[in-house]
C-alpha cells in the first residue's frame, strides 16, 4: 500500500496533500478551539461546498477551462469568511449567530447549484467525503501555497494571536489591532477549510481541525506542546486514514476522522487508567 502511494502520481499527490493538510488544519485548529470558534469550520465548509457545486455547474454549462471547482470553492470560502466577520460586527452582542447564518446560506446555495449541475455525481461525492485519488498537480501546488501562507501567518503573528485567543481585552489594551488580525485570521481559516476539503470532505473537515486538538489537550502541558502534539496526531490520522481508505476502497474522509476519534478515545482511556493508578498509589502510601 505504501508503495502504491509512492509510485502512482494521483496517490502520491494525495499523500503529499494529506501531509500538508494534516499540518495546517490542527495548527490553526488549536487557535480556533481556544477562541471557542470550533463551529466556524462547519459554516465555511458548507459555503465552500456551494462554491464547488457552482464550479461544477459552470463547467457543465459553460465549459470554463481556467477555473476548477476547487478554485471556486476557495473563492466562496473567502467570501463567506468576509461575510462572517462583517456579521460579527453587526451583531456585536450575539456574534455566534454569524456562523449559523452563513452555514444556512451555504447549504441553500449548495442544494440549488447541485440541482442545476444535474444532481449528485462522482465529483460532488468526493468533495463531500474526500477521496484518495482526487488531487491533481495543480491542486497540490495550490494546497502547498496555502500551507506556506498559513505557516508564515502563524509564525509572524504568533504572540498577538496567542494574546487575542486567551485574553481579548488585554490584547486590545496592549495595542494589538484585534479587528485587523481577526480579519486575516478568518481569511486564513477559510483557505485551510477549502484546502482540507479535498482530503476529508465537506462534512468532516471540522473534525480534522478539532479532534487532534482535543486529543493533544489531554497530554500537553503548554500551549506550544498542544500545537506540536495536535500536528503529530493530525499527521498520524491522515496517513493511517488514507492507507485504510485505499485498502478498503472507501472515502478517505471517514477513515481519517475515525482514526482521529480512536486516537482521542485511546488517549482518554489511558489518562483515565493513569488517574486510577495514581489514586491507588496515593492510597497505598497513605495506608
Amino acid at each position: 500500500m505504501i508503495e502504491a502511494f509512492i509510485n502512482y502520481t494521483l496517490l502520491r499527490n494525495t499523500l503529499y496533500a494529506g501531509l500538508l493538510v494534516g499540518l495546517i488544519a490542527p495548527l490553526l485548529g488549536v487557535f480556533i478551539v481556544v477562541r471557542r470558534q470550533s463551529m466556524i469550520a462547519d459554516g465555511l465548509s458548507h459555503v465552500t461546498l456551494a462554491g464547488l457545486a457552482f464550479g461544477l455547474f459552470m463547467q457543465k454549462k459553460y465549459t470554463l477551462l481556467m477555473f476548477t471547482p476547487f478554485h471556486t470553492g476557495i473563492l466562496f470560502s473567502v467570501i463567506g469568511a468576509l461575510i462572517i466577520e462583517n456579521l460579527r460586527d453587526v451583531y456585536k452582542a450575539f456574534q455566534e449567530i454569524a456562523i449559523p447564518i452563513i452555514l444556512s446560506v451555504g447549504v441553500g446555495l449548495s442544494i440549488v447549484f447541485i440541482a442545476l449541475a444535474d444532481g449528485i455525481n462522482t465529483d460532488i461525492y468526493s468533495y463531500l467525503f474526500g477521496s484518495v485519488a482526487a488531487i491533481s498537480n495543480q491542486d497540490l501546488t495550490l494546497i502547498l501555497w496555502i500551507s506556506i501562507l498559513v505557516i508564515a501567518f502563524i509564525l509572524t503573528f504568533y504572540k498577538r494571536l496567542f494574546a487575542l485567543s486567551f485574553d481579548d481585552e488585554f490584547a486590545r489594551v496592549s495595542g494589538v489591532k484585534a479587528k485587523t488580525l481577526n480579519f486575516f485570521f478568518i481569511l486564513v481559516t477559510a483557505l485551510v477549510v477549502s484546502a482540507s476539503i479535498r482530503i476529508v470532505g465537506v462534512l468532516l473537515v471540522s473534525a480534522l481541525m478539532t479532534l487532534p486538538v482535543a486529543t493533544s489537550m489531554r497530554v500537553s502541558n503548554s500551549f506550544k506542546q498542544t500545537i506540536v502534539y495536535s500536528i503529530i496526531y493530525g499527521e498520524v490520522a491522515v496517513v493511517i486514514g488514507l492507507i485504510a481508505g485505499y485498502y478498503f476502497e472507501i472515502p478517505a474522509g471517514g477513515t481519517i476522522v475515525i482514526t482521529s476519534a480512536l486516537l482521542l478515545g485511546l488517549t482518554l482511556l489511558l489518562k483515565k487508567v493513569q488517574l486510577v493508578l495514581t489514586i491507588k498509589k496515593d492510597d497505598e502510601h497513605a495506608a
